[in-house]
């Protein structure tokens, strides 16, 4: 199974999910002219990690902005997530220290995700 990258745009953001060491990125901007499209491939690449996972996955998540359509997908990003047997899943949210909005977005899904989810300030 090959590794999954996007390249970041102004509009979407970067993704890259590495199948050997379960390390995943997303970073930037999630604003594409259609969510469910440009996010398609990256759940069909999971349903694949999912039967066969690292030993843990490690997905940092580092979104300057994303509207409510990638909300929704990062929630189907989540749940296939959840697929995960063993409690081998940490995502670390990373959020500005003055960014109320990301912060309480992080906040959210930890209310709705069943993985655990560490809130990251980074300082200005």
């Amino acid at each position: 199974m090959e590794n999954f990258y996007l390249e970041e745009t102004s509009k979407t953001p970067k993704l890259s999910f590495d199948r050997k060491t379960g390390k995943f990125l997303m970073s930037g901007r999630s604003i594409p002219e259609n969510s469910i499209e440009f996010y398609r491939p990256l759940f069909e690449w999971l349903d694949d990690y999912v039967k066969s996972p690292s030993d843990k996955t490690i997905f940092d998540i580092k979104l300057e902005y994303f509207n409510t359509s990638s909300s929704k997908c990062l929630v189907e990003i989540f749940r296939r997530l959840e697929r995960i047997d063993n409690n081998s899943v940490v995502i670390n949210w990373f959020y500005e220290e003055d960014d109320e909005d990301m912060q309480e977005s992080g906040e959210d899904f930890k209310e709705i995700i069943d993985i655990p989810i560490v809130m990251n300030v980074i300082e200005n």
